[in-house]
């Protein structure tokens, strides 16, 4: 059976690329048969980064069938996979988050998650000397996984060994970094034809804080005024979409790329409570900067307190 390697719902520039990174792996290297998949749409800027570099979409999957093989990739949390995850036969993970548990195999599988910024970097390292085999189109997958997760090295995820991959891939490529990169956020930032629902859903987790289930929504952007002019219809979908997705609340950080701050949309006393717990912020208003604040990864859901 075809290997299924897919990443988390709601995918990203990482969880669409690195997907058909370790896909070309399996197949062109290792000689297993392997496929892409994708648990939604790709957000505006990995959809740029399909186009940029000519790959084809993976087929979007609701689900996994019972005994399926499959690799997971960017993430190891169950809240961010099919339901019948535990069904399928897992072959591994491959990951750079925290371990959240809760996954069941059918047997041992190789694990590797590592504090690095991007799943793309920790993928190269496993190919070792056959990442040179990577051709143009892998390769400018990889360096936009890295870019996008690291923010063009202003998170503090970021590590010396993701820009030492990303230098050599853009060399390979003969890419500027800062015009590229600035290119995958011009595309990233470009929100104006999703609904107010479809932004909140379209870079979000599910956390439980104390008892308290969270939607926790980033968007990135170099253009924050586009998305914060929505602030007030943005807050009145949160409701809905909290009441249908299961949550107590949303909590929408959006994050300035080029200023290098997160502002939190505070709807609500129980965001005001989580604003001034979490991250000794004093709120005057509906909404609050957070300077310094980038990762969701490093930043925002270690310090979440309700």
């Amino acid at each position: 059976m075809t290997i299924q390697v897919f990443g988390h719902k709601s995918p990203d520039t990482d969880s669409t690329g690195s997907p058909i990174i370790w896909a070309w792996y399996l197949n062109e290297v290792k000689g297993v048969a392997a496929a892409p998949k994708l648990l939604g749409e790709p957000n505006t800027e990995a959809d740029f980064v399909l186009k940029r570099w000519k790959l084809d979409k993976p087929e979007i999957i609701k689900g996994v069938e019972a005994g399926a093989p499959v690799v997971i990739v960017d993430t190891n949390n169950p809240a961010e996979l099919p339901d019948s995850i535990n069904d399928a036969d897992v072959l591994a993970i491959i990951d750079h988050h925290k371990l959240v548990g809760g996954l069941e195999t059918k047997g041992p599988i190789d694990i590797t998650i590592r504090p690095l910024a991007c799943t793309a970097t920790i993928m190269i390292d496993l190919m070792g000397d056959d990442a040179a085999k990577m051709p143009d189109a892998i390769k400018g997958a990889a360096l936009s996984c890295i870019l996008s997760d690291t923010l063009e090295f202003r998170s503090p995820t970021t590590t010396d060994h993701d820009r030492e991959v990303v230098e050599k891939l853009a060399t390979d490529l003969g890419i500027d970094i800062t015009a590229y990169a600035a290119e995958m956020f011009e595309a990233k930032s470009d929100v104006s034809a999703f609904s107010d629902a479809e932004l909140l859903r379209m870079d979000s987790k599910e956390y439980n804080v104390d008892g308290k289930e969270f939607r926790v929504s980033v968007l990135e952007t170099t253009a924050p005024k586009i998305v914060l002019d929505r602030k007030d219809s943005l807050m009145a979908s949160m409701v809905e979409v909290a009441k249908e997705d299961g949550a107590d609340q949303v909590l929408l950080f959006v994050i300035d790329i080029l200023n290098e701050e997160a502002t939190l949309l505070v709807p609500n006393d129980l965001v005001k409570s989580v604003a001034e717990k979490s991250f000794g912020a004093t709120v005057t208003g509906d909404t609050v900067v957070l300077p310094g604040v980038m990762s969701r990864k490093k930043q925002i859901i270690p310090n979440l307190k309700v």
